[in-house]
């Protein structure tokens, strides 16, 4: 049913394999609870039908990095983690070969987010068991149950994207679900500026000098935790460091008095965690106060919006919540107010949606631009 590959001249035989075949169904195994980066326990591959289970703690894969990054296709289910990890090790990250098929699950409707076990049992009638999903892929020896848990995610994978892929073919959407899968491949790459950090902490509600100090908590934190390997939660919560610049407290008692910050980390960083919050750079260098997100545009031009969304969904038979985000559409309301660059939109909404609907919504969002910008204005 499956091999589980420990010896590197064993991982020989499968490399060579994959060079006769370049579609593959991956899936992976680690722990990632006291680390920030992933700790490889199983690469789990499915090739040309035979599933190999690679032992992440004994072989050295670089090779095997090289054969996923020049295949036609690989096969993942819910693949964020998985293509983090590939990343990681591999030290590159443009993976563009990639079909998700929870992606493309749902552009046939089944959601955003349908599990594994349940695309098998939708799909292909197929139970399988998830009960080893937090044990330990460290340990060795492995137990069969772990083991067959780690070949049942690949063993039924080429069979789940062969039905998904042709069903979205039928309806002329695969191109767009391929789209999709490199525009979320490509993000997974990208790592936020370390100076704009605070952006994903802070909301309109902080002051100018509020921001300077969760700037300078963002960037210290992300060097502590790159250095250390750590989980950010170890350092600080994104919520500790709200607490933080809204409190801002002026002694180690009242640091100590801070929810949730961890006693060794006021112990041997309090000072500076202090200094961070006391000590910032002239005004003038502060970031702008934070848009305030838009709730709705006026009722007419909301529901102009929500019927060219509509329009699309019937056109294209793609469901509202796969065509357009919550968050995308705010990123469109802040382009129209602040004249961005198109560029500079969510690369979802450059690609095959463009045309059909992100150029149609910006002109109607245009229309509305006056109302837009006093419900969205930067405050000094």
């Amino acid at each position: 049913m499956f091999q589980f590959i420990q010896q590197q001249q064993d991982l020989d035989n499968i490399l060579h394999l994959m060079s006769q075949t370049s579609v593959y169904g991956l899936d992976t195994e680690f722990i990632k609870v006291d680390t920030l980066w992933p700790k490889l326990g199983v690469f789990q591959i499915n090739v040309a039908g035979q599933v190999f289970l690679l032992d992440g703690t004994r072989l050295e894969l670089s090779a095997f990095w090289e054969k996923l990054f020049q295949a036609q296709q690989n096969i993942f289910h819910a693949c964020s983690e998985d293509i983090d990890l590939i990343y990681h090790y591999a030290q590159q990250k443009s993976l563009s070969n990639v079909f998700d098929t929870q992606v493309g699950l749902s552009f046939l409707g089944h959601g955003l987010q349908v599990s594994y076990q349940n695309a098998l049992k939708q799909m292909l009638d197929v139970d399988i068991d998830k009960d080893q999903t937090r044990s330990d892929w460290l340990a060795r020896p492995l137990t069969t149950k772990q083991l067959d848990y780690a070949a049942n995610d690949v063993l039924y994978l080429m069979n789940l994207s062969h039905k998904i892929q042709h069903q979205l073919s039928d309806k002329y959407l695969l191109d767009f679900a391929l789209e999709d899968c490199r525009h979320l491949t490509y993000e997974i790459g990208q790592e936020t500026p370390l100076e704009l950090l605070y952006q994903d902490i802070g909301n309109y509600r902080h002051s100018r000098r509020q921001l300077m100090q969760l700037q300078q908590l963002a960037v210290w934190r992300e060097q502590m935790v790159k250095a250390l390997n750590y989980p950010r939660s170890f350092i600080l919560k994104s919520s500790t460091m709200m607490d933080l610049v809204e409190q801002n407290p002026h002694n180690q008692f009242q640091l100590s008095g801070i929810k949730d910050i961890r006693q060794n980390i006021v112990r041997d960083y309090g000072k500076t965690i202090l200094d961070l919050l006391k000590f910032l750079p002239e005004q003038n260098e502060w970031p702008l106060r934070m848009a305030r997100p838009i709730r709705h545009s006026s009722k007419d031009i909301g529901e102009k919006v929500d019927t060219v969304i509509q329009a699309v969904v019937q056109q294209t038979t793609v469901p509202k919540e796969v065509l357009m985000r919550k968050k995308w559409l705010n990123a469109l309301y802040q382009h129209v107010v602040f004249h961005n660059d198109e560029q500079d939109l969510p690369s979802y909404l450059l690609g095959w949606r463009y045309e059909l609907l992100t150029k149609p919504l910006i002109d109607v969002l245009h229309s509305d631009e006056s109302y837009l910008s006093t419900q969205m204005k930067v405050m000094e």
